[in-house]
């Protein structure tokens, strides 16, 4: 593929996003199930098909479809193997099915229909207010988040409780879960739609400029996870090394003729420190060892 042709299956798949999230707020999707992607190998038929049935329980069948049309940009290239594939399609799901409070009520809610009501449990999380606040709809998160951050309030923390136990528990679980509704609209929802774009648009230009990395950075997605400090350290993290190693690499500027195990040792370095001390350190050591005025056999 083309960095031409990269650029417009990118500006695709940010219309498709658009489109989506529309469709899903008005109530104008189909909702019928989407169709999987001709030409799948049956191991990553099988990924997808449990992704879509999957994601239309997060949030609806255009939501399912945009993993679809997303995964779809990767069908059938010859650049792409099974494994790749298939690594791709289980990592997607599992970033669109992010972990937020909406997610957690719905996960109780089908714990409690599965095993019945005398299951009734409690799961006690912690989330910060400003976590809680991104789960809303932007136009009413932001003034939200305003004041929380003139008090101060913003990074507190908070204990949640998610209960089963009876009856009036259960009611606050459905109402929390109905607001699935609004989860496009969130603060949340557009980081993570930016993320996972700007993650395919890194995996496109792996595979054009440094194929042998290409299984590397579709696993940075791992980086990535839950809610809460493990989830900003990673996205931080993820961030600084694709910024500082990967970006520079495809760009021309920075010639490191194995990125692959330039991520591993970045990663490898990575610890849950929000001022990332020793990440930093290890890729200017990995960025020292290129020699000075080096041409990127990469760009």
């Amino acid at each position: 593929m083309t960095s031409e042709s990269a650029t417009v299956a990118d500006d695709d798949g940010i219309l498709s996003s658009l489109r989506y999230l529309f469709a899903d707020f008005l109530g104008d999707e189909d909702s019928t199930p989407p169709v999987l992607p001709e030409g799948l190998p049956e191991s990553v038929a099988a990924v997808a098909s449990d992704a879509i049935h999957l994601l239309i329980d997060y949030q609806s069948a255009g939501y399912a479809q945009l993993y679809v049309d997303r995964l779809r940009r990767f069908v059938g290239r010859r650049d792409v193997d099974e494994v790749m594939l298939a690594e791709i399609a289980q990592l997607m799901m599992q970033r669109m099915a992010y972990e937020d409070p909406i997610r957690i009520a719905q996960l109780k809610l089908l714990e409690l229909e599965q095993k019945g009501a005398r299951a009734g449990s409690v799961d006690i999380r912690r989330f910060r207010f400003d976590e809680l606040v991104d789960a809303l709809p932007a136009a009413v998160a932001a003034p939200v988040l305003d004041i929380l951050e003139w008090q101060g309030w913003a990074r507190r923390t908070v204990k949640v409780k998610f209960s089963t136990k009876n009856r009036f528990s259960v009611r606050r679980l459905k109402l929390e879960a109905g607001l699935k509704r609004w989860r496009l609209f969130s603060i949340r929802y557009a980081k993570e739609r930016v993320w996972v774009e700007r993650w395919l648009h890194m995996i496109n230009r792996s595979l054009a400029k440094q194929p042998a990395a290409a299984l590397a950075v579709i696993r940075t997605a791992t980086m990535i996870e839950g809610y809460g400090a493990s989830y900003r350290h990673g996205l931080a993290d993820w961030h600084t090394i694709i910024d500082d190693l990967a970006k520079p690499t495809f760009d021309g500027t920075l010639a490191l003729p194995d990125l692959a195990g330039a991520i591993a040792e970045a990663r490898a370095a990575a610890m849950p420190d929000p001022r990332q001390a020793a990440l930093k350190r290890k890729i200017a050591e990995i960025r020292a060892r290129v020699p000075a005025g080096a041409s990127a056999t990469a760009g």
